[in-house]
């Protein structure tokens, strides 16, 4: 049955009314499917990302289904994070609004289990909650799940990233046999597939078909541009289209955090979010990028489930990913709520047959983008700085201003030309200076790899300098830029590639100002340590 409105649906007029008041005009197809093969009472495995109206599809079903005369609990939906678990338990009750007797509640750490408690024992037919928590109460025997009928693991694949396997197994194992099991993933990687067969019962296969998998109003670009010059690449794409927020992607958390680093180091206001973080963490860093506190969030794949903003812009894959439906889900942050959406990924040498794999598999082609120039960065700073200039200009009265020119250009015999060019030049600072990143072809790339490079390894034009300070230190990379630029007068712009090890870190600088920074950072104290730098050579590389 081709299911194209949720008055098609089996479902009862009090959730038909809800619907209405939220103000969805049409089921997903996520929801068309799944929908009327849960209230059937069959296993289900949904394959659906964020952003497909999926929570819809699994808390209408448990809403028809539990049983409001009895205040026993009925049905259990585990989450990966606390984020989560709130936003089911939002959408839960918003459906459930107009069916009275039904109680649902929220576990999930980080709340005072005394509160908890308390709505259990008064009587709750439906939990959202986090694995740890729900094991929690279940020792505590504030949980009793004999009367248990539905189970939902919600973005199943997360959970089992984040080393939840176990703490779900000991969950099912404790609810009745004759239960319903339904699980909602992204992927399907093997440990899924484990699942389903130990604790489900025949179940019906339910995927959202390919073609809908990606978002039709995102722009998709690639770069094709080196790993040692992705930052400077990603710096100069902020700078020329400057989103008002936006997500980078990088596949591990260490990368994230090192990323973000260096984009503090150059100025801008980022953040990291990943699974390292505890729970009050990813709170603060999401709070902070709702607010525009922070207009760069760097993410890992599996933090990212919890990116629920609709105004990002724009969304930078730094790190190809390894499978194409973490692709979906990235760009898939971007876009949203029927805005437009830019995605950028940068790829080089072998990754470029990944992305075509990307292309086949989303059967949308990635736009090659070339790499700003310095000049593009500039066009871009200049044209905003002269809006704000007209603006001032209309909305102002400048009387008082006029006036300190005129007298300043007739006592030092200036030009008002001379003086507004002066002005901007003062405004704008220091005149950025062109660095060629445009990549070369791969066989030339092979050819010109000696050429490029000196005996240290520095890129033509830098040399490598060798720094006794690293990780042990707790030194970063915005500490090496930071003591470079403020105590060698060097823009952090310039400085090349860091490589931060142990108990040491290379840095590569121009050879124009070597001397001046080996000079001026004698002695001096990186994180409280007094540093030796020298040139790398092979001894120490």
């Amino acid at each position: 049955m081709n299911i194209t409105k949720f008055e098609d649906l089996p479902i009862s007029d009090e959730i038909k009314r809800s619907i209405a008041e939220i103000g969805f005009e049409e089921p997903s197809p996520i929801q068309a499917q799944s929908i009327p093969v849960i209230l059937s009472g069959k296993d289900v495995i949904g394959q659906a990302q964020t952003g497909t109206g999926k929570t819809a599809a699994f808390s209408i079903p448990i809403l028809e289904k539990v049983d409001p005369n009895n205040k026993h609990l009925q049905a259990i939906v585990l989450c990966p994070t606390r984020e989560l678990a709130i936003q089911v338990s939002k959408e839960i009750r918003k459906l459930g609004k107009f069916k009275s007797g039904i109680k649902t509640l929220p576990v999930y750490g980080g709340q005072p289990i005394d509160r908890q408690i308390k709505a259990l024992k008064s009587g709750v037919q439906v939990v959202i909650g986090t694995p740890g928590r729900v094991i929690d109460h279940i020792n505590r025997k504030t949980l009793k799940l004999d009367d248990v009928k539905m189970v939902v693991l919600d973005e199943a694949d997360e959970m089992l990233d984040m080393g939840f396997r176990e703490d779900i197994e000991l969950i099912l194992n404790q609810t009745p046999i004759e239960r319903q099991t339904t699980f909602f993933s992204a992927t399907m990687p093997k440990e899924i597939l484990e699942l389903t067969k130990l604790y489900q019962h025949e179940p019906e296969i339910i995927k959202v078909v390919r073609k809908e998998l990606t978002v039709p109003n995102i722009k998709q670009f690639y770069i094709e541009t080196r790993r040692a010059n992705k930052l400077e690449v990603l710096c100069r794409l902020i700078d020329v289209y400057n989103p008002k927020l936006s997500v980078v992607f990088c596949n591990t958390k260490r990368g994230s955090d090192e990323l973000v680093s260096e984009l503090q180091a150059r100025g801008y206001f980022a953040d990291a979010l990943h699974g390292d973080l505890k729970q009050t963490q990813r709170d603060i860093v999401m709070d902070k990028f709702r607010q525009g506190t922070i207009d760069i969030l760097v993410a890992t794949d599996v933090a990212a489930r919890g990116i629920d903003v609709d105004d990002v812009d724009m969304v930078f894959n730094y790190d190809l990913p390894q499978d194409e439906e973490y692709y979906v889900h990235r760009i898939g942050r971007t876009g949203r709520a029927g805005r437009e959406g830019v995605s950028f990924s940068f790829v080089y040498g072998k990754e470029m047959r990944k992305m075509r794999d990307i292309e086949r598999y989303t059967k949308c082609k990635l736009v090659k983008h070339s790499i700003p120039t310095i000049a593009d960065v500039e066009e871009k700073k200049v044209a905003a700085f002269f809006k704000q200039v007209k603006d001032t200009v209309n909305e102002s009265n400048l009387a008082k201003q006029i006036n300190w020119v005129e007298a300043l250009c007739e006592e030092q015999e200036l030009s008002t030309l001379e003086v507004a060019a002066a002005l901007v030049k003062l405004a704008m600072g220091e005149e950025l200076k062109e660095e060629i990143i445009e990549e070369p072809s791969r066989k030339e790339a092979r050819k010109s790899k000696k050429a490029k490079k000196g005996s240290t390894g520095a890129e033509r034009g830098m040399v490598r300098l060798f720094i006794n300070v690293g990780r042990k230190q707790r030194v970063q990379a915005k500490d090496i830029v930071g003591a470079i630029a403020g105590e060698a007068g060097i823009s952090g712009k310039l400085v090349g590639t860091i490589d931060i090890y142990d108990k040491y870190t290379f840095v590569e600088v121009p050879k124009a100002n070597a001397k001046k920074v080996l000079e001026k950072l004698k002695n001096v104290k990186i994180k409280g340590n007094k540093i030796n730098i020298e040139k790398a050579n092979k001894k120490n590389k």
